[in-house]
């Protein structure tokens, strides 16, 4: 029985220490969404805006301070912004407000 399990935590370490999951040279650290063909490299379906061109506003999005409908069975609402909404969003998570 010790030895079945020694052998399976072995095996295990060794599988786990060859399995690294992260991303030694990322894409792009910054990758604000535009619509224009032009200018810009494609990235995850979108063109980036030129890093200098960059303003606060590609970061902000308007609706995320009006409540939403919570007469539902579970009493909540979920605001779900994207790309489309904050350009800013383009190389970086969905985000959702509570």
């Amino acid at each position: 029985m010790f030895s079945k399990s020694l052998i399976l935590i072995t095996i295990s370490a060794l599988v786990i220490s060859f399995a690294k999951a992260y991303d030694p040279s990322p894409l792009q650290d910054l990758c604000v969404a535009i619509n224009d063909l032009k200018n810009g490299d494609f990235v995850n379906g979108k063109f980036c805006k030129d890093p200098k061109q960059v303003k606060a506003e590609d970061f902000f999005y308007s609706g995320l301070n009006r409540a939403g409908n919570t007469n539902n069975k579970v009493r909540s609402n979920v605001t779900t912004v994207n790309v489309d909404q904050i350009p800013g969003l383009n190389t970086g998570p969905a985000l959702h407000i509570f």
